[in-house]
C-alpha cells in the first residue's frame, strides 16, 4: 500500500524534505505502525519521528491518533505541536 507523507516545521527541517511517498508492508495498518515503520529506517527518521518526541499527526487532513487506520493512497502528516498567542 502506498502512503503519501507530509512533513512540517522542525520535522521537515530534520528530514530535509516536505514530503515523500512510501510503500508499506501489509502489517502497517495504523498511523502509529507507520510511524514505527519510518523510525526503523534509521537516521534521520529515527530522530525526527522518535516515539518520545512530541508530534501531532493528521490523516487526510484530519487530526488523528496512532490508532487511526490507514488506507491506500491516504496522506499522513507529521508536525510539532503549535503554540500561539
Amino acid at each position: 500500500m502506498d502512503i503519501n507523507l507530509k512533513f512540517f516545521a522542525s520535522v521537515r527541517e530534520a528530514l530535509g524534505t516536505s514530503g515523500d511517498t512510501v510503500t508499506v508492508p501489509e502489517d502497517v495498518r495504523t498511523v502509529g505502525a507507520l510511524r514505527a515503520f519510518l523510525v526503523a529506517r534509521g537516521a534521520p527518521w529515527s530522530e525526527a519521528l522518535a516515539e518520545g518526541r512530541a508530534l501531532r499527526m493528521a490523516c487526510n487532513q484530519l487530526m488523528c491518533t496512532p490508532e487511526t487506520q490507514l488506507s491506500a493512497g491516504c496522506e499522513v502528516a507529521f508536525f510539532p505541536p503549535v503554540t500561539g498567542g
